[in-house]
């Protein structure tokens, strides 16, 4: 298995995260707003990729690839799904109004985004108020485990897995929806009484009544919004599964040499080491098997982000994994601080800003940070700075044993500027092509918010 921090054994640390928390920007400062990123459908579009044909999946023309399995669980609730894709769109639930979950979780961007922060962090519903971390996507959530700890016999202690969030603090989609909802810095929506008299009052009230019941206490009120979006969001349609990438593993598209080197130094060891922690499966069509994450953990020791305004204090720093509290599977011992959860690479071409705090802003710097932090980290961090975000206790924790971050500094980096390039170029195979559906909620029941610059 491959290594994350100082909980595994060093000879089994085998690929490093490419964690789309990295990149590399000069003296760690973050590159300046530059030219907007591509939607999805631009991406797609300058992928120049014909039309291909959207009939069931077949057995692909390519040896040894399967057919994806049957969809695990119940099928979709449409009536669930369409109200939660309508509270999911839902601007008057914030306060001040004007701020949905698809203000920040922007279909066009693969349902991350920044609601027009420039910071890497997303702007809140209120002037100066900003999320702690960057938006993930909410795609392929059907696919994320409970956190959990992996048993592995050759690891010599369970690694941590699973969970929502970059900490992994909440395991239900259920619960989840109350956390962005009532964060003052996020959504403000004040009390679940208020929230609830709003949906009583909603163009959907009827609706969220004949779906989930009447009643008039805010908190079953509240647990059925929750249970609304986790239809919608734990459904096919949120699992679009609909990239260049998938067409190429069903045979049905085939990679330009520039993403196919990219591939291949994404598995390779001695230079990308990629895919240790962004799991792939090039043999099977079963999504689940190819999320470009194994769910797991590492300190990468992002360079600080100094435009978040918890960052003005020097004292401050985000512990992610053991500040996460929960008695039943407790991860707050010190050895887990400073640790993200790995995520997942797919559309990550069309993503604001990567990693937990947002510091780096192109797909480039992602990997070109990755292939320089340990060779070369005067260009990661500013001067006698290094590991600038990780207080000192905790810098044991960070993995510098697994390939590519186990080489010395000074040595030559493991990617050329052209093997950067080619790796970006494959990444770029994991957008999601448009569909109908995700259309729908990129118009919205209601209007979705548009973007505002801090």
């Amino acid at each position: 298995m491959s290594g994350r921090g100082s909980w595994r054994r060093p000879a089994n640390l085998g690929a490093a995260a490419l964690i789309l928390a990295l990149g590399a920007c000069s003296k760690g400062k973050p590159a300046p707003p530059g030219a907007p990123k591509p939607t999805i459908a631009e991406a797609w579009a300058a992928a120049k990729i014909p039309n291909l044909p959207r009939s069931p999946v077949v057995p692909a023309r390519r040896t040894n690839v399967l057919p994806i399995p049957p969809r695990p669980g119940p099928p979709d609730n449409p009536v669930l799904v369409a109200l939660g894709r309508r509270i999911f769109a839902d601007e008057r639930l914030s306060e001040p109004p004007g701020t949905s979950c698809a203000s920040c979780h922007d279909p066009a961007r693969a349902f991350s985004g920044s609601h027009g922060s420039h910071i890497g962090v997303p702007l809140g519903s209120r002037p100066g108020h900003f999320a702690r971390r960057s938006t993930p996507s909410v795609l392929y959530l059907r696919f994320v485990p409970a956190f959990h700890y992996f048993e592995d016999d050759e690891a010599p202690a369970p690694e941590p897995r699973g969970g929502f969030f970059w900490d992994g603090r909440s395991d239900s989609l259920v619960e989840l929806a109350r956390q962005p909802l009532f964060n003052p810095d996020e959504m403000n929506a004040g009390t679940p009484r208020r929230l609830a008299g709003k949906i009583a009052r909603g163009p959907y009230a009827q609706e969220f009544r004949a779906a989930l019941g009447p009643s008039s206490d805010p908190e079953v009120i509240l647990r059925g919004v929750g249970v609304a979006l986790e239809a919608y969001l734990r459904s096919d349609e949120m699992t679009p599964v609909r990239s260049k990438y998938d067409d190429y593993v069903r045979g049905r598209a085939t990679l330009t040499e520039q993403e196919r080197q990219g591939l291949e130094i994404f598995k390779d060891r001695r230079r990308g080491a990629c895919s240790g922690c962004h799991r792939m499966a090039e043999t099977s069509t079963d999504p689940a098997e190819s999320m470009f994450t194994d769910y797991g953990y590492d300190a990468v020791a992002l360079p600080r982000n100094r435009e978040l305004p918890a960052s003005r204090a020097a004292a401050s720093f985000d512990l992610g994994l053991c500040e996460r509290k929960n008695a039943k599977t407790p991860s707050s011992d010190e050895r887990f601080c400073s640790a993200f959860r790995t995520p997942s690479l797919r559309n990550a071409a069309v993503r604001d800003s990567f990693g937990h705090n947002g510091v780096y802003k192109t797909l480039r710097e992602v990997v070109a940070f990755y292939a320089r932090r340990a060779v070369a980290p005067d260009r990661i961090y500013p001067p006698g700075k290094k590991f600038d975000d990780v207080p000192a206790k905790y810098r044991r924790n960070i993995n510098i044993y697994a390939p590519v971050y186990n080489r010395r500094e000074g040595a030559p980096p493991p990617l050329t500027d052209a093997e950067i390039d080619a790796v970006v170029a494959f990444l770029g195979t994991l957008t999601d092509a448009p569909s109908p559906s995700l259309a729908a909620t990129a118009a919205g029941s209601a209007p979705v918010a548009q973007s505002r610059s801090p």
